[in-house]
């Protein structure tokens, strides 16, 4: 017998700890890698007194960020069973079951949904308003951030699919279904759409904070439309197949469509 097979399976409370902290772990990897890796590219060029600076500032939004990342994990963590939702192959990692029967099924949909969410982006890429169009930067310079417009995908999805998504239903359930069975399929849909409101409308809050005086009526239409229909792909793969599925899409659609964003 193999020693593997004398392991106790996890008990859930168990499992879902675990869960929580690979996915905080994940996000937050997600979050400071990219920010680490820019700052060691240019560490030669900084003052010390400004590297110091950076570190301690780095540190301190670090702190902050670790507790919000730790709630938001935590909300989908305490709520996604209850609703039906779920990340099939971390569980069965954390569960010492075979991992590649719970990611198989994911891998179509979210390969299918990256190269619609790619498509997506390349048509907003070609109609977006002259305002809202980044200034040309130094090719090293634009290089050296690549690796953060990837990763933001995975830390997109844990915010809005696996928190916010995830909470948006388990609200509408206990509301209209008083908690009783499993949510239908219109609540399901509800959630979808919510939360892809959600992350338009922050997405419309960003632009204003970091581009005051933009946000026209076109302007917002463009920014709602465009993250709107990018969120309802994302979330019909979470709410059907499962997180890891929206993740696979997200990041692919952000890799393949690097050329021309």
């Amino acid at each position: 017998m193999n020693s593997d097979d004398k392991r106790p399976t996890p008990t859930p409370r168990a499992m879902q700890w675990r869960l929580g902290a690979i996915l905080w772990l994940l996000g937050m990897a997600c979050m400071f890698a990219p920010i680490l890796w820019a700052l060691l590219l240019r560490w030669t060029s900084f003052q010390e007194a400004l590297f110091v600076l950076l570190v301690s500032n780095l540190l301190y939004a670090g702190l902050a960020y670790a507790v919000l990342l730790a709630l938001a994990v935590a909300v989908g963590v305490a709520l996604a069973p209850r609703v039906g939702l779920a990340a099939p192959a971390l569980s069965a990692w954390i569960g010492r079951r075979p991992v590649w029967p719970a990611l198989r099924p994911q891998l179509t949909p979210g390969l299918c949904g990256g190269l619609a969410g790619a498509a997506w982006l390349w048509v907003l890429a070609r109609n977006t308003p002259e305002v809202l169009r980044p200034p040309p930067s130094a090719p090293e310079h634009a290089a050296a951030f690549i690796p953060a417009k990837l990763l933001v995908g995975i830390t997109d999805e844990l915010f809005m699919r696996w928190t916010v998504m995830t909470l948006l239903l388990w609200l509408v359930w206990r509301l209209l279904q008083r908690g009783q069975g499993a949510p239908g399929r219109g609540l399901l849909s509800t959630a979808v759409v919510l939360s892809a409101l959600c992350s338009a409308a922050l997405t419309c809050l960003s632009t204003v904070q970091d581009m005051p005086g933009v946000l026209t009526p076109p302007v917002l239409a463009f920014l709602l439309l465009g993250n709107t229909v990018f969120g309802l792909v994302m979330g019909a793969l979470y709410a059907r197949y499962g997180f890891e599925a929206a993740i696979l899409a997200h990041t692919l659609a952000l890799a393949l469509s690097q050329s021309f964003l």
